[in-house]
């Protein structure tokens, strides 16, 4: 009883606290200066024999988190059970069986927030079935780079922003999916996803099943073309590994080569001593020109990027949590509350990911409640676990873990097909040696091993049943022949399939929700329609990946299969240009001429970047880009590619008029001078304008995003008049007499 009024004492104060620190000044990377109470709070129920885990969402300008636990449904006589800087917590000192009601309250060191809704949870009244212990909280952030809730959000945002690519089209999210084990599910889609391997030809066995990543991009952002991929992205040479667990490994990547000390990927100063694996892994893709930069990027130039970009602005459904975190904020504004000043480094952006990457731990498998007594395995499971430890699986992947974090040479491929970990280490006995995946959730993946070689786990079986498939010196012992009949292999699969993956990880609930991407959504540029074929009977292939939001200053439109050492045409209009039998004088975004790449038929290709209008007018307006190459052997004596049909999205960042010009010439091509145009506007009103003496016009501060025409009235000269949606400026808009 003393306990509880000294509780309510406590809380009485820290609430009369609370409402004078109401009137102070606003606090550091907070907006406004009440707090608002945490949404969404969840005690888990029967989940853990041990503890109840409580969750809840982050909110803007907190920097604690206090726990409240009361055994009836009564704020004012809760107990105070903890705080935590991140948005979860578990409560190790509860009763087993008996239900707890849970209070969260946000706090930073000028205020507090009301309490949250209540949630009640429950700790099961079971037993530890087995040696193999509960896998516990992750390991403890580094010292460096205190884990918080402020950071991981902000860090959530730059793994699912594929603004941090120079393509705006692959985020750190785009290779790893919760739903697919943490891994990328694009990894067995046709060959789009295969790297030639170390012979460097597609369709030999030493091809990798990778991760689709960027062209190969230049410096003003357009494609080169390269073998074998074209004007295509590129493939990584080896698969991914998990997100998901990561926290638990000492180092990372399957080489290892991402260690626990953390160097400044500017200057070299090591920043964080020991437990930094997670960072180190985080500065390497960015800046690589197969999985997400540009030639010459190099990290001050991602810093930049990044600090200029609106988070998240490419994904069409942002998670209303994480959406209500960053409240329309900029990326400064974020970095300002998650490391108490605005500037984003390139050190600060790795510390972020990986602290969001220390919330992504999955415990709630059915193999975690089997072993907490809460749960049973079906027969077929049960002996499936009994192959599992009898043929020695759980030599490698051991613990809870289900992983040694060890480098083994197992026999999937020749030594010299990837040398592994040797490259980290130099010794050769580390030759062709891979870091032991974790088993978890490894029913949610669609291909295995380093190189993605298989792709079920019916096959990752029967390659253990047969002791592997290739030997070495290294070769670890435990790969032999096992001799499991079809049975037991069954056996085996449905234990890994079935047993060892975490529900929410596969639905992608609780800490495991995020942002859909750009490239998930119906915002990529659609190919539409036919073309017309060039010299050879080869038609143009147009490609368009690029993000088409609004102000994008590098939308790249690619052009591949056409005649090459000829001139090129980029036209993108409000309605389809088509086929036609003359290449359009103009559209509405404009047109752009360009000269193709290589020689002969079929061999020529071309990219071009070009700024996207950011006005109003355009914001939800659809668009179509087709390519024409002048073509001696084409029909009409141009080729043209099929249409990519893409709508703006975004915000206007721009309302400022455009200006319409061109010239008026004669089927000589000489200018006409003293020629009245007229420009007509969609909704009325009408300009005028007289060429030059040879034959130009003008018409200034033209109100953009509507539809004007363009006519001229001569005794001499025919003209067909043009309408046009106008969007940004047009300088060639030209009239040719008939």
């Amino acid at each position: 009883m003393r306990n509880i009024k000294l509780a309510v004492i406590f809380v009485f104060v820290f609430a009369v606290g609370g409402l004078f620190l109401l009137n102070s000044g606003a606090v550091t990377g907070q907006v406004g200066d009440a707090l608002s109470a945490p949404t969404r709070v969840s005690a888990t129920d029967s989940v853990y024999h041990t503890k109840i885990g409580i969750y809840w969402d982050a909110i803007s300008g907190a920097t604690n988190y206090r726990i409240f636990r009361n055994s009836v449904n009564d704020p004012a006589t809760a107990a105070d059970v903890g705080a935590s800087p991140v948005n979860f917590f578990f409560d190790n000192n509860v009763n087993p069986g008996q239900p707890f009601f849970y209070w969260v309250r946000a706090e930073n060191e000028s205020t507090v927030s009301e309490l949250s809704v209540a949630d009640t949870g429950t700790r099961t009244n079971t037993n530890q079935q087995g040696p193999v212990p509960p896998l516990g909280p992750p390991p403890p952030a580094p010292p460096g780079n205190p884990l918080t809730a402020a950071k991981a959000e902000l860090g959530k945002v730059l793994f699912w922003d594929e603004q941090l690519s120079s393509t705006k089209t692959v985020a750190c999210g785009t290779c790893h999916h919760a739903s697919s084990g943490g891994a990328d599910p694009r990894s067995t889609v046709a060959n789009a996803t295969f790297n030639p391997g170390i012979d460097g030809l597609i369709g030999t066995p030493d091809d990798v099943r990778g991760s689709l990543g960027v062209p190969f991009t230049n410096l003003d952002r357009t494609y080169s073309l390269t073998a074998p991929y074209g004007l295509g992205a590129q493939v990584t040479n080896r698969k991914t590994t998990s997100f998901v667990n990561a926290v638990y490994s000492p180092t990372l990547f399957w080489d290892g080569r991402a260690s626990a000390t953390f160097r400044d990927p500017v200057t070299n100063v090591v920043l964080l001593n020991n437990g930094a694996a997670l960072e180190s892994q985080a500065i390497g893709p960015p800046t690589s020109t197969s999985e997400m930069a540009h030639s010459g990027r190099d990290w001050p130039g991602v810093a930049a990027d990044i600090a200029a970009a609106k988070p998240l602005a490419l994904s069409a459904n942002v998670p209303p949590s994480l959406n209500t975190w960053i409240g329309g904020r900029s990326y400064p504004d974020l970095f300002l509350e998650a490391f108490g000043s605005g500037e984003v480094t390139p050190a600060r952006i790795a510390m972020a990911i990986a602290s969001y990457q220390r919330t992504q731990f999955s415990d709630q498998a059915k193999i975690d409640l089997v072993n907490a007594g809460i749960a049973t395995l079906t027969a077929q499971e049960q002996r499936g676990r009994n192959a599992f430890n009898a043929n020695s699986c759980n030599l490698c992947h051991s613990g809870p873990q289900l992983s040694d974090n060890a480098f083994h040479y197992i026999g999937v491929r020749p030594q010299n097909d990837d040398l592994g970990h040797f490259v980290v280490t130099g010794d050769p006995g580390n030759r062709g040696e891979f870091k032991t995946p974790s088993l978890r959730n490894v029913g949610l993946r669609t291909s295995y091993f380093h190189n993605g070689q298989f792709t079920t786990l019916e096959q990752v079986v029967a390659f253990y049943n047969r002791g592997g498939d290739f030997n070495a010196p290294n070769k670890n012992t435990a790969i032999r022949p096992l001799g499991m009949n079809p049975g037991t292999q069954a056996d085996l699969v449905a234990f890994l399939r079935n047993v060892l993956t975490d529900p929410r990880v596969q639905a992608e609930s609780s800490v495991f929700e995020r942002p859909q991407l750009y490239t998930e959504s119906n915002r990529v540029p659609q190919v539409i329609g036919s073309g017309r074929a060039g010299s050879g009977g080869i038609v143009p292939t147009i490609h368009a990946i690029s993000p088409p939001v609004a102000g994008n200053p590098n939308f790249t439109v690619s052009v591949s299969s056409a005649v090459g050492a000829s001139q090129g045409f980029l036209v993108i209009d409000a309605v389809d240009p088509g086929v036609g039998t003359s290449i359009p004088i103009t559209g509405s975004i404009g047109k752009f001429p360009v000269n193709t790449n290589n020689t002969g038929n079929g061999n020529g290709w071309a990219s071009l970047s070009l700024p996207l209008p950011s006005t109003a007018a355009v914001i939800g307006r659809t668009f179509f880009a087709r390519w024409y190459v002048v073509d001696p052997g084409a029909v009409n004596g141009f080729s043209v590619s099929p249409a990519a049909r893409f709508s703006i999205f975004g915000e206007a960042t721009s309302s400022a008029n455009v200006t319409i010009s061109g010239r008026v010439v004669d089927q000589e091509g000489r200018g006409i001078p003293n020629v009245n145009i007229s420009l007509g506007a969609q909704f009325g009103g009408r300009r005028r304008a007289t060429t030059s003496s040879f034959g130009f016009y003008s018409f200034d501060n033209v109100e953009p995003g509507s539809n004007y025409s363009l006519g001229i009235t001569s005794r001499t000269f025919t003209f067909t008049s043009i309408n046009l949606f106008v969007a940004n400026d047009l300088t060639d808009v030209n009239f040719v007499a008939q």
